[in-house]
């Protein structure tokens, strides 16, 4: 099997949501014994030891370096042609050159793209199988961005949100298949892209990697949070719970510390190290000793939809969490009692981790049973044999 792939970002290392999901399902696919030609950006110096991992690996890459300053510029061309100002960002000349000979010269059995920016690559140039994963609509971000700024980026996000939804929407409606992430987010597309009726692929967690050591270096009073931390939402979501919940958490544990693990913090979220008890890690290894050291985990997401990976990779901890409503969506109704605590607002948030602080040993009991739901119902393998479905409906072989 011939597979072109195009994603924004290479998808390895599985440092971040987006090259979770990728790396995983790209993964899959050379499993299966397919030839992959990978299309994607790289962004930072190290990414070229990504690419060479993955052309060992026999996957052909076309990764030109992309410069988000310049492309922010080059953006604003959207402003006078009319569409989103995503689809400059992240048009670039080599790599559409390229694809396009992949598409004319050596036509594969399926086109698979992650992210609708990525679109823009395949519209034309093949009749085959083309399946698009949004995950979720990028159109609901920008919408969600405009419904909470302020002047004048609430006009920028709104004129985003509704180009960006025209062209989501053209994509669907030409490509063979549309995923989305969750039931949620298959009623929100429905409801904005009538008449196309996209499946449901969830990401899932690698339960190998994150499982617990056990117990021994835990503390009872501390929280982690975890995330690529220059992303609008995880920064705006920690700086919230900084801000808002925890000076009343430490006023009832002295001893309460707050773990805010991830890569490029964000000069917002760096200042956050000044407050009593909150620890600001930058870039580390790997999450797993840092999931070990906490009683809970917090997702005080304002502005997400979908499955949230740090939800899922925290419950595989043995951890309990504590979320907001958008960072809870997608996960069903069948969770074990106190595995995941939806806590809309302050008081919420507070009392809900306050508890898990309180009752150590009731916090660890809803953490195994955390890490065991997930492992009933979210393992990869399991997304793997959804995707291999829809490929065999597709009548793309193995």
């Amino acid at each position: 099997m011939k597979v072109i792939f195009l994603c924004q970002r290479l998808p390895y290392p599985p440092d971040r949501g987006d090259r979770i999901t990728t790396w995983h399902f790209l993964q899959h696919l050379l499993a299966r014994g397919a030839t992959v030609r990978l299309g994607c950006f790289r962004e930072e110096d190290r990414d070229d030891e990504a690419v060479a991992f993955l052309r060992e690996r026999g996957v052909t890459v076309e990764a030109p370096r992309l410069d988000r300053s310049a492309r922010k510029l080059a953006s604003l061309r959207g402003l006078l042609t009319g569409e989103a100002l995503t689809l400059p960002f992240f048009r670039h000349r080599s790599l559409a050159t390229r694809v396009s000979a992949w598409l004319r010269d050596d036509p594969p059995d399926l086109v698979y793209v992650y992210s609708s920016s990525m679109a823009q690559y395949a519209l034309r140039g093949f009749a085959g199988p083309r399946v698009m994963q949004f995950a979720e609509l990028d159109s609901d971000k920008w919408a969600q961005y405009a419904a909470a700024g302020g002047w004048p980026g609430r006009w920028i996000y709104a004129r985003e949100a509704r180009k960006l939804l025209a062209f989501e929407a053209r994509v669907a409606r030409e490509f063979a298949l549309s995923l989305v992430v969750s039931e949620v987010e298959k009623e929100l597309f429905v409801q904005r892209i009538p008449g196309v009726v996209p499946q449901v692929l969830p990401n899932g967690v690698d339960v190998g990697h994150f499982t617990t050591a056990g117990d021994g270096q835990r503390h009872p009073a501390t929280a982690v949070f975890t995330g690529v931390m220059d992303y609008e939402p995880n920064v705006d979501g920690v700086c919230w719970f900084a801000d808002e919940c925890w000076p009343e958490l430490r006023a009832r544990f002295p001893d309460a510390a707050l773990l805010v693990v991830g890569s490029k913090p964000v000069a917002r979220v760096r200042a956050l190290a000044d407050r009593p008890g909150i620890t600001v890690t930058g870039r580390v290894p790997e999450t797993p000793p840092f999931f070990d050291r906490a009683s809970v985990a917090i997702a005080p997401l304002r502005l997400a939809r979908g499955v949230q990976n740090k939800v899922l990779e925290a419950m595989s901890m043995a951890l309990p969490v504590v979320a907001s409503p958008q960072a809870s969506q997608g996960l069903g109704a069948d969770l074990p009692a106190g595995a995941l605590t939806v806590a809309d607002g302050r008081d919420a948030t507070v009392a809900a981790v306050a508890r898990h602080f309180a009752d150590p040993a009731a916090a660890r009991e809803s953490g195994h049973a955390a890490a065991a739901w997930v492992r009933r119902h979210w393992r990869w393998e399991r997304m793997y044999e959804r995707l291999d479905a829809m490929l065999a409906d597709l009548g793309v072989a193995r």
